[in-house]
């Protein structure tokens, strides 16, 4: 699956500009992802100066990701374009509807959906 994961209040719990402290689990929830073949999108409202300094951060936290702000490239070959708005089957984010459940939750929903979409594509 295409995880688009937001950075600020996310994986951290800083207030932008300023980085706060990993927010619990999340490095270890985003390596495991990867590890199972996800593909992790950093989508966030960052550029410049603030951009550096965040993916700075993720990979002195040893956080994986494939891309930032930017699309799959078989996505941008299957729709001609690269569009501002990143396309993924699912979206971290502390701004979601019902706030940002923990790290582990995630997970499972993650787990959960991969399963039933694995299932829909036999």
């Amino acid at each position: 699956m295409i995880i688009a994961v937001d950075f600020d209040g996310t994986l951290h719990l800083g207030q932008f500009p300023a980085i706060g402290i990993e927010a619990p689990d999340a490095a270890a929830v985003m390596n495991k992802l990867k590890d199972e073949g996800h593909y992790l999108i950093i989508n966030t409202a960052r550029d410049g100066a603030e951009l550096l300094a965040a993916i700075n951060w993720l990979l002195e936290h040893g956080i994986p990701f494939d891309r930032v702000n930017d699309n799959h490239p078989g996505n941008v070959a299957k729709y001609g374009s690269n569009s501002r708005k990143v396309y993924a089957h699912l979206y971290v984010d502390d701004r979601q509807v019902g706030g940002l459940p923990p790290w582990a939750d995630i997970y499972t929903h993650v787990t959960e959906l991969d399963e039933r979409w694995k299932q829909a594509q036999r």
